[in-house]
């Protein structure tokens, strides 16, 4: 029996062109899905882009950093020196304030004077209904026990400053506010008076800006004149 390649050499012949179409259909529908998702990758891209460049997405990305810290007014020494005068001068003044309130983070004592500038704010509510949800952040803040920011204050004090809670009045936190002050101005505010910070400002200079390490000197070509070394050269 003869071979059927040979009677119908076009079987062969068809067979290849199928196989080989079918490679390049193969192919072509590779190509079409990869091809048709560029574009939408890059409308990825360009809407990423975007993003970017705007200026909300930045906000938080160097919290922190100095450069994007808000800089402090800057104090003459003579408004130092009248912080000097008395406690009651320097927490009048905002920039006073603020000076000492940092300087109480060092000494990790802040609690103190946010407890003070809370009851000042409690003082300035308007109606009596500010007076209740205020005078209950107050007392579950800095004055009931094992509160996150405590401050000490007698036992006498704090009984008499609780009993007032539920029904607050403008003066509920006056006892306590009073010790409170006191505490830091025999306490706090003389070592204030003495830290390198404040004595900075009065003498006129930066207080923000840090203190350089000494570094080796650097030798210069005038320094070795007139000098013989100590070794010999071979």
């Amino acid at each position: 029996m003869e071979n059927p390649l040979l009677l119908f050499p076009q079987l062969n012949i068809s067979a290849s062109k199928d196989k080989s179409y079918y490679k390049v259909m193969k192919s072509t529908i590779k190509d079409e899905p990869h091809k048709a998702s560029k574009p939408g990758s890059k409308q990825k891209r360009n809407r990423l882009s975007l993003l970017l460049q705007k200026p909300e997405f930045h906000e938080g990305d160097h919290l922190g950093k100095p450069g994007n810290l808000t800089k402090p007014a800057s104090v003459s020494p003579e408004e130092a020196v009248k912080w000097g005068e008395s406690f009651d001068k320097l927490l009048s003044e905002k920039a006073g304030l603020d000076a000492f309130t940092k300087f109480l983070k060092t000494e990790f004592s802040e609690e103190n004077i946010e407890f003070w500038i809370a009851c000042e704010d409690y003082k300035r509510s308007k109606t009596s209904h500010e007076l209740l949800p205020k005078a209950k952040t107050i007392y579950e803040t800095f004055i009931q026990k094992d509160a996150p920011k405590e401050v000490n204050l007698d036992f006498h004090t704090k009984e008499v400053t609780s009993q007032h809670i539920e029904q607050p009045l403008i003066t509920t936190f006056d006892a306590a506010q009073n010790t409170v002050y006191r505490l830091m101005e025999q306490d706090s505010y003389p070592r204030f008076l003495r830290s390198d910070p404040y004595l900075n400002l009065v003498k006129g200079r930066n207080p923000n800006r840090p203190t350089l390490r000494r570094r080796s000197r650097s030798f210069t070509v005038n320094d070795f004149q007139g000098v013989r070394p100590a070794f010999t050269v071979w």
